[in-house]
């Protein structure tokens, strides 16, 4: 991606999701602990059932001290519905281990140390710096894979080894010419969730729909 196509990209987003963000409850109060919980929430769950599931858990542990103190067993009650349990389990040591080095506060500015955390992958420590502290760090998941192969007209699965590789170039390019990372990117990943989705996509609301070359998508033009 061009420097001019990724600050235009990500100004469009940001400005079209400033607009258009679903009223999700870890978006109403921003901190660390919120989006840490939130993340291991929305791997392999649906939005829907973490929205339920969200409020509840953190009016339980309301901090990262909190969480690191429960037991396994009042964790594992509350993470109740979402299944995947393995996760629940990571973030109760994810918790701990915050406790243990960074005095209970998640190191949102420290993009090494929240992938030293256990469960926080690539992705989730991309989400937490960029949205909660503005960092500009990529984040790449299934969605975001999507927008960029459709924007740039690039063939092949998303889970190809070459096409995730190239998605996080794209990603980093991306945040690297956005005004404001955090709105750069979740606006990136609501795009993906709920205009670019994967069968119908909605092509008339996209903020980028101009500089797409999805083949068929009419009034596209060379940004890329």
């Amino acid at each position: 991606m061009r420097p001019e196509a990724s600050r235009a990209a990500a100004s469009a987003v940001a400005g079209w999701f400033a607009n258009v963000a679903r009223d999700l409850p870890w978006r109403r109060r921003r901190s660390g602990y919120h989006a840490l919980v939130s993340e291991l929430m929305l791997q392999q769950t649906q939005v829907a059932r973490v929205v339920e599931k969200f409020e509840p858990f953190v009016r339980r542990f309301p901090t990262v001290a909190a969480l690191a103190a429960a037991r396994e067993d009042e964790v594992l009650a509350m993470w109740q519905g979402l299944g995947y349990y393995r996760r629940a389990r990571l973030l109760h040591a994810a918790a701990k281990a915050i406790v243990e080095r960074h005095r209970g506060r998640v190191p949102v500015r420290d993009h090494a140390a929240l992938l030293a955390l256990p469960g926080v992958g690539r992705y989730t420590a991309g989400a937490i710096g960029s949205i909660v502290a503005g960092e500009r760090v990529p984040i790449v998941d299934g969605n975001v894979t999507r927008v960029f192969q459709r924007l740039a007209a690039r063939k092949g699965s998303a889970s190809d080894r070459a096409v995730v590789d190239w998605a996080w170039e794209e990603a980093r390019r991306y945040v690297a010419g956005a005004r404001d990372p955090a709105a750069a990117n979740e606006g990136l990943m609501e795009l993906g969730a709920t205009v670019c989705t994967p069968a119908a996509p909605r092509c008339d609301a996209c903020p980028v729909s101009a500089m797409c070359r999805r083949p068929g998508l009419r009034g596209a033009t060379s940004w890329w």
